[in-house]
C-alpha cells in the first residue's frame, strides 16, 4: 500500500519540477554598460524580478553595498518589440510585468547615472534573480492574506501549476506552428528559387545555341 504514495509524491515533485521557471545570477556592469537578457514566457504570464547592487571598494578590495542614490534602470521589451516596461529604481528592488505576448522578452538593465564619484570608472555587481509563472508568487503572502490552511494552500499551489503547464503546452504548441509556417515558407522559396535557375540555364543554353549558329552561318561553316 505504500507504493500508490511513493507514485502520488513523485507524480507531483514531477509535477513541480515542470514549471520552476526562473534563474538567478550575478554579472559586473560598467558605468556606460547596458546588459540584456532573453528568455522565453508564455502570454498572460507574471514575471517577477528582484535585484540588488554591489560597488567595487578600493580600499577594501572587495564589493560592497551600493549608495542609495545609485540606482538602476530597468527596460522590458517584448517580441513586438513593444516596451512594457521602463522604469527607474534604486540601488536594491523589484520590477514586475506581465506577458500578453507569447515569446522571446527582452529584460534590460543599466546604471542610471554616471554622475556618482564613487562609481566613475569603478564596476558595478548585480545580483538578480528572475521568477517566471506560478514559481513568481508568495505564497506565504497569499495564504495570510486569504487565511488558507495548509491543504487549501497546496491545493491552490497545484492548480496554479496546472494552469502555468497548460500556458507553457500552448506556448510550445504556438512555437510549433510558427517553426511549422517558417519551414513551409522556406521550402517553397526554396522551390521557387530552383525553378527560376532552371529558367535561367535554359535560357541561356538556348541563348548559347543561337550565338553559335549565327557564328557558323557566318562563317559558311554550315
Amino acid at each position: 500500500m505504500a507504493a500508490p504514495g511513493g507514485l502520488v509524491g513523485l507524480g507531483l515533485l514531477l509535477l513541480a519540477g515542470a514549471v520552476s521557471r526562473g534563474f538567478g545570477l550575478y554579472f559586473h556592469l560598467g558605468e556606460t554598460e547596458r546588459r540584456c537578457f532573453i528568455e522565453e514566457i508564455p502570454d498572460e504570464t507574471m514575471v517577477i524580478g528582484n535585484y540588488r547592487t554591489q560597488l567595487y571598494d578600493k580600499q577594501r578590495e572587495d564589493y560592497m553595498p551600493a549608495t542609495p542614490g545609485l540606482g538602476m534602470f530597468v527596460e522590458v521589451k517584448d517580441p513586438d518589440d513593444k516596451v512594457i516596461l521602463s522604469r527607474q529604481y534604486g540601488s536594491e528592488g523589484r520590477f514586475t510585468f506581465t506577458s500578453h505576448t507569447p515569446g522571446e522578452h527582452q529584460i534590460c538593465l543599466h546604471s542610471n547615472s554616471t554622475k556618482f564619484s564613487l562609481f566613475a570608472g569603478g564596476m558595478l555587481r548585480v545580483h538578480l534573480d528572475i521568477q517566471v509563472g506560478e514559481h513568481a508568487n508568495d505564497y506565504a503572502e497569499i495564504a495570510a492574506k486569504d487565511k488558507l490552511s495548509e491543504l487549501q494552500l497546496r491545493v491552490r499551489q497545484l492548480i496554479e501549476q496546472v494552469e502555468q503547464i497548460q500556458k507553457e503546452q500552448n506556448y510550445q504548441r504556438w512555437r510549433e506552428e510558427r517553426f511549422r509556417q517558417t519551414s513551409e515558407s522556406t521550402n517553397q522559396r526554396v522551390l521557387w528559387w530552383s525553378i527560376v535557375q532552371t529558367l535561367i540555364l535554359v535560357a541561356i543554353g538556348v541563348w548559347q545555341m543561337r550565338h553559335l549558329k549565327s557564328f557558323f552561318e557566318a562563317k559558311k561553316l554550315v
